[in-house]
Parts: structure tokens; sequence; C-alpha cells
């Protein structure tokens, strides 16, 4: 399930302006000026029409019973920035880094309004809503209303329903990580316990929170200059917020089996082989740009949310469940991705037969 909560509540969030920049700010902040600047005025174009709806077909999910390795390192284009005009606050300019990426002219600016969206959509979706939940158990809460009416939320789900996959797949005791992995699980039992029959019933739910998020402020316009997710196991996510009760889950990922008798076992080796290479791979790599680009425009909504509370874009949008303009065609996608995960989840990544 993924929640950004964090992002208000424990400090994620971390501004700094211009009298307190470093050298290296400086830097990064003349290179943002190099950067295409994608300029907003007013609803008519921040709400134009999406001639890009996407099917289930078109998410390119990985279909079920599949392996799925892990990607290449790749900078998709990327939500750097945002300007806000005080004399017209319907007036944005989103400032993009086009990363690996060649694109230019008219699909440059397709893509960059796709980041445009996804930042209105965590600006209107209420910060309790901004969650998504994957989980077999679960069937009726697989997305809040408000959140599954929009590009944003339909995207969220597909990495949710990825990385699930991704978890299963790095478990595979024939892959390199995998036999490293099971080769661990297999030697620490048998020195704990005296036996290696392990009864594979259970699973571990494996969370994606925020663990960095930093805005430098300068002249009205917020930079995103650091932003980090962090991969955990569900009972280490929960005892972290203790402290702060109230708090939702974040990206939980996936089946990661382990036997009920030795689950300490396999939890300490859990983290230490399959948690860092997911976390690699969700900060890095090909597959989960999307959600990278989805943090950043969150990470700019939050400082939005927080330093401009009196614009009349807050009062007439953020927080408002208006979706018009960021929602998409098809009202069924969740439904239908989550029916594509049951089947994945009853398959499996993969069968193992010894």
């Amino acid at each position: 399930m993924l929640s950004f909560t964090l992002l208000y509540k424990n400090a994620f969030l971390i501004f700094s302006n211009d009298h307190h920049r470093s050298k290296g700010e400086k830097g990064m902040f003349k290179k943002f000026l190099s950067f295409v600047v994608v300029s907003v005025f007013g609803f008519q174009t921040v709400f134009p029409p999406n001639l890009s709806a996407q099917t289930l077909a078109q998410l390119n999910l990985p279909q079920a019973g599949t392996m799925i390795s892990t990607s290449n390192a790749f900078a998709p284009l990327m939500l750097r920035g945002i300007t806000i005009d005080p004399k017209n606050p319907l007036q944005m300019d989103f400032i993009v880094n086009t990363g690996d990426t060649s694109l230019q002219g008219l699909l440059l600016e397709k893509e960059a309004l796709q980041l445009a969206r996804y930042f209105l959509a965590a600006l209107t979706t209420p910060e309790t809503e901004l969650w998504v939940n994957l989980s077999p158990n679960e069937p009726e809460r697989i997305i809040p209303k408000t959140l599954g009416e929009t590009e944003m939320g339909r995207d969220m789900l597909a990495q949710d329903y990825v990385l699930k996959q991704l978890t299963s797949s790095l478990m595979f005791p024939e892959s390199e990580l995998g036999k490293k992995f099971w080769d661990k699980v297999y030697s620490d039992v048998q020195v704990r316990f005296g036996s290696v029959d392990i009864p594979v019933e259970t699973f571990n739910k494996v969370w994606i929170v925020p663990k960095k998020a930093k805005v430098y402020e300068h002249n009205g316009s917020a930079f995103v200059v650091e932003s980090k997710l962090k991969v955990m196991l569900e009972e280490d996510y929960l005892s972290q917020q203790t402290v702060g009760a109230g708090s939702k889950p974040a990206l939980t990922q996936g089946r990661v089996t382990n036997p009920p008798l030795q689950n300490g076992t396999v939890q300490d080796i859990i983290r230490q082989i399959i948690l860092p290479a997911i976390e690699e791979e969700v900060n890095h790599g090909e597959h989960f740009a999307k959600l990278r680009q989805i943090f950043n425009a969150l990470i700019l909504s939050a400082w939005y949310k927080q330093n401009l509370r009196n614009t009349l874009l807050s009062q007439i949008y953020v927080d408002q469940g208006k979706t018009d303009g960021v929602d998409v065609d098809d009202k069924t996608i969740a439904q239908k991705i989550y029916n594509e995960y049951l089947q994945a989840f009853q398959k499996g990544a993969y069968d193992m037969i010894r």
C-alpha cells in the first residue's frame, strides 16, 4: 500500500532557502535554469483533454506467472521544480529535467504535462487518501475513491503490481540472488534448529516509504534537490510508527514467503539480501521510473500545501478531490489491475519442483 503521509509528519520533507544554500546547491540551481520550462496558464491549460488514455494492456504489466529481473539504471523525465506567479496563483511554471530521455518538441510537452497532472492530482487528493493497496485479503481497500479516479492513482497501482512481481522473482532459487538467499536461509536454519525442513506457508509484506525529500527555495520557486525511497519489512515500518500512531502504511510489496517457525531468521536474511536489491531498483531502475516521477510530484505538492495555504488555488482546489482533467477515462482500471494482481498472486512468479 502506498501512502506519503510521512512527508508531512516525520520531517522527511526538508526545506532550504537562498540564504542557507551551499555551493553545490548554487550549481544545481544554475543547472535547473537550462532545463525545459513548461508554462501552464490557468486551468484551461492545466487540465487539457487527456488524449492518451491507457488500457490495461498499454500499462505493460508483467503477465501473471512470469518473472522479471532487475532493470538498468534509468533517469526518466522528472519534475524538478515549480514557480508560482505571486500575481496570478493560477499560473505555474513546471521545470523538468529530461534525464536519459531524448524527448523533444510535442512529445516532450506531452510527457511533461503528464508530470504536471501528477502534481495536480497530488494537490487535490487529501493526504489521508494518498495510498494504494493490492492485497488478496482486502478487495474492498484497493484505492481511495478520489485517487482511484486519477492517472496518478492508476500508475501507483501499476507500480505496486510490478514491485510485487519483482519481489517474488528475486527469490527464485536458481537466480544468483535467490540462490544466495536460500543458501543462507537453509544454512542458518540448520545451525539454529538442526533441520532444513522449512514449510513455506506465510509471507511478509515489503513496504516502500519516503526516506528523504529535500526542497530548495529560491525567489518564489521550489526545486527538488534530493529524493529517495526506502524499502523495509512491514514489522520494521510498524515499529517506527508507534510514536506517530495513526499514520497509514506505505507501499507494500508482494509475497516474501518464509517459514512461520523460523520467522526471525528468514526476516534477517531478507533484510540483508533481498531488500537492498529492491531498494536499488526502486530508486534507480527503469521498472520504477514512474514511481520516482510520482514521488517528486508529491514532494512538490507537499511543499505547496505547506507554504501556499492562503492562495486562491489552495482554497478552491487543494484537498478538494476535484479530479477533472487529471482523471482516467476508464473508471474500472483499478479493478482491472487488481484482478490481474489476483491472477499473479495465485500463480506465483515461478514454480519450483525438486
